[in-house]
C-alpha cells in the first residue's frame, strides 16, 4: 500500500526545466532554481512532461517518504513556475510599517521600531502602510519569514490588534460586563 498523495502525478508546467540525478531533484524556472535530495526508497521519473514517485518497498517509513518527496517536489515545481505569497495585515491604532532599504520597520505600539531583515530568496512589498506581501519560491521559506513578522505582535483577541495573516479569523472575546 502507498501513500495516497505520493501516487499523484506532478504536472511540469511549460517553461520549467526538471532534472533527476539519481536521488538528486533540480528544477529550475522563471522565478529561480531550486534543489532536492529524494528520500532513499523513493524512484522518482520523467515521462511527458509529468513527474511520478514510486516507492521500493511497503515499510511505514518509506511510505511517509513517498507522500512528503512528492509533496516537496509539488511545491518547488510550483514554486519555480509561479512563486509563493503570503499577505499580512497591521490592525491597530498607529500600528504601521514602511520600507527600510529591503527590510521593513514596524512601528508596533512598542517604545521603538522593529527592523526586519528579508532572509535570502525573500522579498517584501508593502502596498499600503498596514498590509506586508512576503513572496518568494520557497513555500516553507515564505510561511516561516511571515510567521516571525506575525510574532512581533500577535493579534490580541479583545480588540484584534497586532499582525494577523489576511485570511486569518480572529475569535472576538467579550470584554468585562459592565453594570
Amino acid at each position: 500500500m502507498a501513500s495516497h498523495i505520493g501516487k499523484l502525478p506532478v504536472t511540469i508546467p511549460a517553461g520549467v526545466e526538471v532534472k533527476i540525478d539519481g536521488q538528486n531533484f533540480s528544477v529550475k524556472g522563471a522565478k529561480g532554481s531550486d534543489s532536492y535530495t529524494i528520500p532513499d526508497g523513493i524512484t522518482a521519473r520523467v515521462e511527458d512532461n509529468t513527474i511520478y514517485f514510486e516507492p521500493v518497498d511497503d515499510q511505514l517509513q518509506t511510505r511517509a517518504d513517498h507522500g512528503l518527496a512528492r509533496s516537496i517536489v509539488a511545491s518547488m515545481v510550483q514554486g519555480v513556475h509561479d512563486g509563493f505569497s503570503k499577505t499580512l495585515d497591521i490592525v491597530g491604532t498607529g500600528y504601521r510599517a514602511q520600507m527600510k532599504g529591503k527590510g521593513i520597520e514596524f512601528s508596533l505600539g512598542y517604545s521603538h521600531t522593529i527592523t526586519v531583515n528579508p532572509p535570502e530568496g525573500i522579498t517584501f512589498e508593502l502596498p499600503n502602510a498596514n498590509q506586508v506581501v512576503v513572496k518568494g519560491t520557497d513555500k516553507q521559506a515564505v510561511g516561516q519569514a511571515a510567521a516571525n513578522i506575525r510574532a512581533l505582535r500577535k493579534p490580541e483577541p479583545y480588540k484584534g490588534k497586532g499582525i494577523k495573516y489576511s485570511d486569518e479569523h480572529i475569535l472576538r472575546k467579550a470584554g468585562k460586563a459592565g453594570k
